[in-house]
């Protein structure tokens, strides 16, 4: 009696252990998955092709499943840290000074560039053959911007304009475009006397007709930081998974060949203290530019 119950029974049993196992939760059998909050440097085709192969390094080397969130703006990548719909987000120096006062992120890893140091610089870029050759010379010109909580594109040439006593009011007429690239073709184009951008994206359209007319002081690089209730476990893996790549070994190059520029050459601990100077930047230009309006937060 036992056997025929068991043989009428069975069917049941392995279509609902079928069945069970086709519906269980996903994070029942796979990684955790975690968003990873990027700003928006570049156009989402280009942000997609830039991070995708360093996310999947990280899903390669450790017991996560990262998933890139990219935001139409600055702003919103840090709102959306700050709400916990992402726990972990790399953006520029000022972006990440704001995420801090606002909701008191902590950094834990920043960039290091193709020298091996954790500093890059703005580049303010002219067209080859303008009659412009210095930052005076900007007075009565056009000038493109990057968005308004841009680092290298907006905050750092308004503090080095201010500093050469040109006031947003001298220039001619000025723009926030989205993307660093947007900035260097805009200029390319004729459409602006000059404009703001990160070193690396300078030297990208070098030889496309652009000349570079003033250098910022080096300024830290992006960082990598974390909502405050982090788990431990997270932050431990990611920075374990990138304090290991040597950007001199050839494995690890290979590797960070298809990275953003920005990223292929290895990191290093970030503190909060290694942003104390784009702090005093801020603060200069919000006590003689009301810097709070002009980005409109």
């Amino acid at each position: 009696m036992f056997k025929e119950k068991s043989r009428k029974y069975f069917p049941i049993f392995f279509v609902v252990s079928i069945s069970v196992c086709l519906f269980l939760p996903r994070w029942v059998h796979s990684k955790q998955t975690i968003p990873f909050g990027f700003c928006p440097k570049y156009n989402p085709r280009i942000m997609v092709q830039l991070y995708q192969p360093f996310i999947d390094y990280l899903n390669e080397n450790t017991p996560y499943q990262f998933e890139i969130k990219l935001s139409r703006v600055y702003q919103d990548t840090i709102d959306r840290l700050g709400i916990g719909e992402t726990i972990i987000a790399s953006c520029g120096p000022v972006s990440y000074v704001k995420a801090r006062e606002k909701y008191g992120v902590k950094p834990i890893l920043r960039a290091l560039n193709k020298d091996g140091k954790p500093y890059y610089r703005g580049i303010i870029i002219v067209r080859e053959g303008s009659q412009i050759q210095n930052l005076s010379d900007l007075k009565g010109r056009s000038f493109a911007f990057g968005q308004a909580w841009s680092t290298a594109s907006h905050i750092l040439p308004e503090y080095y304009l201010s500093k050469a006593n040109i006031k947003l009011k001298d220039l001619k007429h000025y723009d926030f475009l989205r993307h660093h690239d947007s900035v260097a073709n805009a200029v390319l184009k004729g459409q602006f006397d000059a404009g703001a951008v990160k070193d690396i994206i300078a030297y990208k359209y070098q030889n496309d007709g652009l000349r570079f007319i003033f250098a910022t002081d080096p300024i830290p690089t992006v960082p990598i930081f974390v909502r405050i209730d982090a788990s431990q476990e997270v932050v431990k893996s990611v920075k374990t998974a990138l304090l290991n790549l040597n950007p001199r070994d050839p494995n690890h190059q290979k590797k960070m060949s298809l990275w953003d520029e920005e990223f292929k050459y290895g990191f290093t601990e970030a503190i909060d203290s290694d942003y104390d100077s784009i702090r005093k930047i801020l603060r200069a230009l919000e006590k003689e530019h009301e810097l709070r309006g002009l980005v409109r937060e």
